[in-house]
């Protein structure tokens, strides 16, 4: 019985010299279209689906291969004679590979004008056929999504003259992934397109690809690998361009994104450093260099071996800056030609590049055993508009200003939190504590004498005066934080003994 290899590929790298070692294993090529053209312009010989079939290919392209003699050809089992008889009998061939990519709906959508006419122009209906055809009777025939696996076919071909079992359920598995990933690509963008759409569908269907395998996750015991979600916008983590350096751990991974979505917080010049997904030093100023000047000097010990993100083109002068330590990543929006040669000469930095996004994601996705919470991502820019002044002594404009900026690091810190802030930099930040006044023991210890005349910015309420008696100890003459508390009115009464102007903003911003 002749072998019969169909193909049909939208990505048609390695198509020919795959098309030509299939033929020199002595199979007869099927195809369609334009892969089709492809292969006969390359004199590669190839007979139409419709050869096969008798039926042309119809409705613009819409039906080429939905017809018994491909599916009976692919979904027939070898091993009942049942099936062979009829296969005989209806003149079906033996379809025993079928090398399929689908069409390039995510291409399609991921261009700003693209339109609903076109996306559904793009939902590939055959492809996906004979991929799931093929890859549930996969113990008689081998499926082919991915181009990068058409080397690995033809060597164990030639080797052993046909591929293993095992083979062919990996390559089955890999279809049905692909056959997913591409479902749920589809059904998640014209989700989006429904009016009105409720925020959390029914459904929640995430395709995600692998970047790469990581050395071991937060610790050498855990394994550990990256994954992309389909059209990652461009500004994320996901779709930043490494420049230089050896390849990004996962706490490499995790701490950059935290910095990331820090500093962009800020329009103005700004630096943050991360340590252990929390800041440890953030400041604004005129420009990028004394900004990170700042950023350093807020927390010198805890920066070495940290991230550093910027929202500015990096220059040399604050490259050099930089250079003076150990930094694991420096990213930022762009990088001048002369402080990409300084950061380069250390060949450990991990140097990212990324723009800073038009507009940033909807959802924040956290996993749980057996399922996942999902939520809103706290997108809404900190502003003072609402706020209120609860106390006798008001707040100065620096006061104010330096208010705005506590509450944008505190929103980024983990709870329970307190963050001094002085003239646009961080001088103490407290994170993670089981209680808040312990958070704010620790940045005011980390401040020193620098929280004489600081803000103090609370992510959530003071459940008890004890936070502002601790304040006014340190010389802190300003707080922000959310109010809400049963006992707001101590922490008022408590700021006024101690001529302390509080306001508060009504939006907590816990982060766990």
């Amino acid at each position: 019985m002749t072998k019969l290899a169909l193909l049909s590929v939208s990505d048609k790298t390695g198509l020919v010299d795959f098309a030509k070692g299939l033929v020199e294993q002595g199979f007869t090529i099927i195809s369609t279209g334009g892969t089709k053209k492809a292969l006969a312009d390359a004199d590669v010989p190839v007979k139409s689906v419709s050869d096969i079939t008798g039926f042309p290919e119809i409705l613009d392209g819409r039906v080429k291969t939905l017809h018994p003699k491909v599916h009976g050809g692919i979904l027939a089992r070898r091993d009942l004679n049942e099936h062979l008889e009829q296969m005989q009998e209806h003149g079906i061939g033996s379809i025993e590979l079928v090398a399929v990519n689908l069409y390039p709906f995510a291409q399609t959508v991921a261009k700003p004008d693209a339109t609903l006419e076109q996306a559904i122009e793009n939902i590939d209906i055959g492809g996906p056929t004979m991929v799931r055809s093929a890859a549930k009777n996969f113990k008689h025939v081998a499926i082919v999504v991915n181009p990068g696996r058409y080397d690995d076919v033809l060597a164990e071909m030639r080797e052993k003259g046909s591929l293993s079992d095992d083979t062919r359920f990996k390559l089955a598995v890999e279809a049905f992934s692909h056959t997913a990933e591409y479902d749920a690509m589809i059904s998640g963008w014209l989700y989006k397109q429904i009016p009105d759409a409720p925020l959390f569908p029914e459904t929640l269907a995430l395709p995600y690809s692998k970047v790469q395998d990581l050395r071991y996750g937060e610790n050498p015991q855990q394994k550990a690998a990256f994954y992309r979600e389909a059209n990652a916008a461009p500004g994320t983590v996901a779709s930043a361009k490494q420049l230089h350096g050896k390849a990004m751990s996962f706490n490499n991974i995790n701490d950059l994104n935290a910095a990331w979505e820090l500093v962009q917080e800020f329009n103005e010049p700004a630096a943050v450093a991360v340590k252990h997904a929390n800041p440890c030093g953030v400041a604004v100023a005129n420009n990028v260099y004394d900004a990170y000047a700042l950023a350093f000097e807020a927390d010198p010990v805890s920066i070495f071996g940290g991230i550093v993100a910027l929202n500015r083109t990096l220059d040399a002068k604050t490259a050099e800056k930089m250079s003076e330590i150990f930094l694991e990543v420096v990213i930022a929006p762009d990088f001048d030609e002369d402080a990409l040669a300084v950061l380069t000469k250390k060949k450990d930095i991990r140097v990212l590049q990324a723009p800073l996004p038009e507009v940033r994601e909807k959802l924040d996705v956290k996993k749980v055993s057996g399922g996942i919470l999902v939520q809103e991502l706290d997108d809404e820019t900190v502003h003072s508009a609402g706020w209120g002044a609860v106390t006798n002594e008001k707040p100065s404009l620096q006061q104010i200003q330096d208010m705005i900026f506590g509450m944008k690091v505190v929103k980024h810190v983990k709870s329970n939190a307190i963050v001094l802030v002085k003239n646009g930099q961080t001088i103490g930040i407290g994170a993670g504590q089981m209680n808040r006044v312990g958070a704010a023991r620790i940045a005011i210890e980390q401040a020193g004498d620098k929280a004489k005349g600081s803000v103090l910015a609370s992510d959530a309420f003071f459940p008890f005066r004890d936070t502002v008696d601790e304040a006014a100890k340190a010389g802190v003459k300003g707080i922000v934080q959310p109010g809400g508390s049963m006992k707001d009115q101590e922490s008022t009464q408590a700021c006024d003994e101690h001529r302390i102007a509080m306001m508060m903003t009504g939006t907590r911003y816990f982060k766990h």
